[in-house]
């Protein structure tokens, strides 16, 4: 049967197959303008690699703002034996993109999760304190936590743990967005678009994490989840029945700002950010 999408299907496998032949962190860094503005940005990574996954729009604010991204190792996973080779591997995708690591507790925290929320609250309650210092100490303007639905244990005990770190703090605000990955944000409100060149250096970055990658390889499956996020974004951002935009690679997000002890979402009906317009409304808020 002569199938017209058959060559499509085929390149897709093809260039699937390249990828795998292409050096594992094998590139130098972004070399970004040291100088940082008035504005700081913290991503609450569960695990190392999150980081980059999620990291379309955190990429476009420090080198097109110049904005100060810090990555918060909260853990470095379940698996003590292999800390220290996953610590190695982030500082080196950190380092890629010119992001500051912090690591909580020098080897991330422990049994981050809601069973220790509910079972175990001396371990939480230290774990809380520990990133209520980091948000004190840093005093971010947009921070990242995983989505109520992230599925992943650590990546939803991450969310509650920020949650009542910032809770916390007297007069704290700062805008909170929701990331995906193992599990869909149900109402993400902001779809921003990156660049081929953007995504080629998100899938570099994820390259570093050289032991997670090489049992299974999804970085080379990245641009594929990004083009399935402008096909649910064009319905669930920007509308049901609305035309879909003339993207191939985004990511989407929940936008809120948490103030008053509030998690408040910004936009009623959604945000679609291309890669030419600007990021300047995340920025200013002051």
């Amino acid at each position: 049967m002569n199938n017209r999408f058959l060559k499509m299907v085929e390149a897709f496998a093809l260039a699937f197959a390249d990828g795998k032949k292409i050096e594992l962190g094998d590139a130098a860094s972004l070399m970004l303008s040291k100088a940082r503005k008035d504005c700081k940005m913290l991503i609450f990574a569960p695990h190392p690699d999150d980081e980059c996954i999620i990291g379309g729009l955190p990429l476009r604010l420090r080198k097109d703002y110049d904005v100060d991204v810090k990555n918060v190792a909260v853990t470095l996973g379940s698996n003590v034996s292999e800390r220290s080779r996953r610590l190695r591997e982030l500082t080196d995708a950190c380092d890629f993109f010119d992001w500051e690591l912090i690591v909580a507790l020098e080897m991330g925290l422990d049994k981050v999760n809601l069973d220790s929320r509910e079972n175990y609250k001396d371990l939480w309650e230290e774990n809380v304190k520990v990133v209520e210092n980091i948000l004190r100490n840093e005093m971010p303007d947009i921070i990242t936590i995983p989505n109520v639905d992230d599925a992943n244990t650590t990546h939803v005990g991450v969310r509650y743990l920020v949650l009542d770190a910032i809770a916390r703090i007297d007069g704290f605000e700062c805008i909170v967005l929701e990331t995906e990955f193992w599990g869909a944000n149900r109402f993400p409100n902001l779809m921003v678009e990156s660049s081929n060149q953007d995504v080629s250096e998100l899938i570099t970055g994820l390259s570093f994490h050289k032991g997670e990658v090489a049992r299974n390889p999804y970085h080379l499956t990245l641009c594929a989840w990004m083009m399935d996020n402008v096909r649910r974004g064009g319905e669930l951002v920007g509308g049901q029945g609305g035309a879909v935009p003339d993207f191939i690679y985004a990511t989407l997000y929940r936008y809120s700002r948490f103030a008053d002890g509030l998690l408040v979402p910004m936009y009623e009906n959604g945000k679609i950010v291309s890669v030419d317009d600007s990021l300047e409304f995340l920025i200013n808020t002051k």
